[in-house]
């Protein structure tokens, strides 16, 4: 759960990619424990977004938040953002949804980005970097269930996606499953898209394709404990919980919203259909070859260097879904 006492000394942290759905509930943990926050933004055009959504849920504590342009695309202010910086929390990266047309140009954002945050980085002589990887970095190579800081994807595996390689060839020190719940505003990608697809009838019907899920809050916690924790430095840490077929999570959503069950998909989709279906559509194809996959994963690391702990899976599951609906974003 998250950290509540104000241990920051006032320190200055950059959370690179602020506008996003994980870095906006880091910067309002940070926010809220007394740090600086520091976010960059691709296009600075889109600061008065990033604001009114953080400002909706702090408490005066936006005096304390500063924006700057910078692009993972280019060497164009990095150094700025990162300059008098203590800590450095980097989220930003290329995570479409379905998959890409050029996957090298994804591997390169994602690549080339982190390589400029890490080299500033070192040069203002930041005292940690905290990198936002994936489980993706982990479930898919030789390995099998549960998966642990010990696993590594294979980028030359039929397996492993485009977004899954830009993972890989990366530096990883967090390594989230499927994160989910609140929305801090109507922006939302692709984890909870997934909810939002479910949730307005895209799905037809169910493949038998699952993931271990976590909750935005708690993943946010844990880069804050990765980023003061001494214990954490030159660590890799898989922060995620239960493992749900997507129709365990469909029956979730039924349950918990029976409103809107209606458009929710029962039947199953058979892999042969979703085999076909990867032929043309990109979101099949993204998952066809995890399909009857087992993809749980082993947070016992996290629970014992950092202490690391998170809430129930099905309130994540719940929140993410309640968001939609407050924001309108579910038809009634």
């Amino acid at each position: 759960m998250s950290i509540t006492s104000d241990n920051s000394n006032g320190a200055t942290v950059l959370v690179t990619g602020i506008g996003g759905f994980l870095a906006g509930h880091i910067a309002l943990q940070l926010l809220k424990q007394g740090y600086r926050v520091r976010g960059s933004l691709r296009s600075i055009g889109t600061s008065a977004a990033t604001v009114g959504q953080l400002g909706a849920h702090t408490d005066g504590q936006l005096q304390n938040l500063g924006l700057v342009q910078a692009d993972l695309d280019s060497d164009s202010g990095w150094a700025a953002a990162v300059e008098g910086c203590d800590y450095v929390i980097h989220t930003a990266s290329p995570f479409p949804p379905g998959y890409p047309e050029n996957e090298n140009a994804l591997i390169q954002t994602a690549r080339d980005g982190a390589l400029r945050v890490l080299r500033e980085a070192h040069r203002a002589r930041v005292k940690r970097v905290v990198l936002t990887s994936s489980i993706a970095a982990t479930n898919h190579g030789d390995g099998r269930a549960p998966f642990t800081e010990e696993n590594w994807t294979d980028p030359e595996s039929p397996r492993a996606t485009p977004y899954y390689k830009s993972k890989t060839l990366d530096l990883a020190v967090i390594n989230p499953s499927v994160i989910l719940g609140p929305l801090l505003g109507p922006n939302f990608g692709t984890s909870v898209g997934l909810i939002h697809h479910l949730m307005t009838g895209r799905f037809n019907g169910i493949p038998r394709f699952g993931f271990s899920v976590v909750d935005v809050r708690d993943t946010a916690d844990a880069h804050i404990r990765a980023m003061t924790d001494p214990a954490a430095g030159g660590q890799r840490f898989i922060i995620g919980g239960r493992f749900f077929w997507l129709k365990d999570l469909v029956a979730i959503l039924a349950h918990s919203f029976p409103d809107h069950a209606s458009r929710l998909p029962s039947g199953e989709v058979s892999g042969e259909i979703v085999r076909v279906m990867a032929q043309s559509d990109p979101d099949a194809r993204t998952i066809v070859h995890e399909l009857n996959r087992d993809l749980s994963v082993s947070a016992a690391k996290a629970h014992r260097v950092l202490g690391w702990r998170s809430r129930p899976e099905e309130q994540c599951i719940r929140a993410s879904a309640q968001s939609l609906i407050d924001l309108g974003l579910v038809p009634a």
